[in-house]
């Protein structure tokens, strides 16, 4: 059973701004709480949409979008509501970390969680038991966060469900980022959309950009992303515009073959730009050993055709580092 409490009461109509607080003694503090953002809008009928930001520390375009709508909307602006977890992970987030300096997890590899577990996994279970069942969509912000520089984009978490994966696609593109990708984490269960998606709810990611930065193009896509999912779902008035992403333009990660990872330890030079046309078996970048410069650089070479989507960042790697990430044309069914 969870120890996690909020003040904040999900049913009461207006905005409210609180904390859930997860009960936490650590040797600096006996008796006290991992506090945790939470903020509330409702106002008249309508759906529910989570709006979650900060699952990896060193993201930060979501926060910065969230924390900006928190303070800027007003109840009598939408219609149903809308639950704000703006910096999720805050342990990790006050850290500017991917991972939580309390136990060391990745948030988004923790999901369903577990209400009896570290911090990391109560959050998880805390959002699985209680967000997202009071839920009807799900939209989660990420970016390429200090080790990868990832192209703007949308972000199609699969579904097995043939009218769940239509009302996906259908939310990814109202967000219209530059590019819409489908991305499963190679199957992986245990990310926050991956759990959305069991729970039936209309999920939505993003990649806004990375490289340890917050960049002012990503956050404007982010920005507008976010309005334009609220005003899809009937939260807000309609954005007034039609989308531009296409059905016919998504992208999607190939599987093992969408990863170049470094074969050694040393520094990465790719040799190509992000957004850049490659083919399978051409060279992806070297791999120096500035310390032995009598050392040939190791070549990586790409394993599928399609454009350069994300690339490592900073420059320094060891093996089996993600340094490059190719996005190639999706062929399946998203009807």
């Amino acid at each position: 059973m969870s120890t996690a409490r909020t003040t904040i009461d999900f049913e009461r109509s207006g905005k409210q701004v609180g904390f859930v607080d997860i009960p936490h003694s650590p040797h600096e503090d006996a008796w006290g709480a991992t506090r945790i953002p939470l903020a509330v809008i409702k106002n008249a009928k309508g759906p529910t949409i989570i709006l979650q930001a900060g699952n990896h520390g060193d993201e930060y375009e979501g926060p910065i979008t969230l924390g900006e709508l928190i303070r800027e909307l007003d109840p009598g602006m939408i219609s149903g509501r809308i639950i704000f977890l703006p910096a999720v992970n805050l342990p990790a987030v006050l850290a500017g970390r991917r991972t939580s300096p309390v136990d060391g997890l990745n948030l988004n590899r923790t999901f369903p969680g577990n209400p009896g577990g570290t911090i990391t996994q109560q959050i998880s279970a805390y959002v699985s038991d209680v967000i997202m069942p009071i839920g009807d969509a799900y939209v989660d912000l990420h970016s390429g966060g200090s080790s990868l520089n990832i192209l703007p984009s949308a972000i199609i978490e699969p579904a097995s469900d043939p009218e769940l994966r239509k009302q996906n696609v259908e939310a990814v593109l109202a967000f219209d980022a530059p590019l819409t990708v489908v991305i499963d984490n190679l199957g992986e269960p245990r990310t926050s959309t991956a759990t959305s998606v069991r729970a039936g709810l209309v999920t939505v990611g993003t990649e806004m950009a990375g490289a340890g930065t917050v960049s002012i193009d990503a956050l404007d896509i982010c920005r507008r992303g976010v309005r334009n999912v609220l005003a899809h779902f009937g939260v807000l008035p309609p954005a007034g515009q039609k989308p531009g992403a296409r059905r016919e333009n998504i992208l999607r990660i190939p599987g093992h073959d969408g990863y170049v990872l470094a074969t050694s330890d040393g520094v990465f030079e790719p040799l190509h730009r992000l957004g850049a046309a490659v083919r399978a078996g051409e060279a992806a970048g070297r791999i120096h050993n500035l310390g032995d410069p009598g050392r040939t650089p190791e070549t990586l070479f790409y394993a599928a055709d399609g454009i350069v989507y994300g690339q490592r960042q900073p420059g320094r790697v060891v093996a089996g580092n993600c340094c490059v990430t190719v996005a190639a044309r999706y062929e399946g069914d998203l009807q």
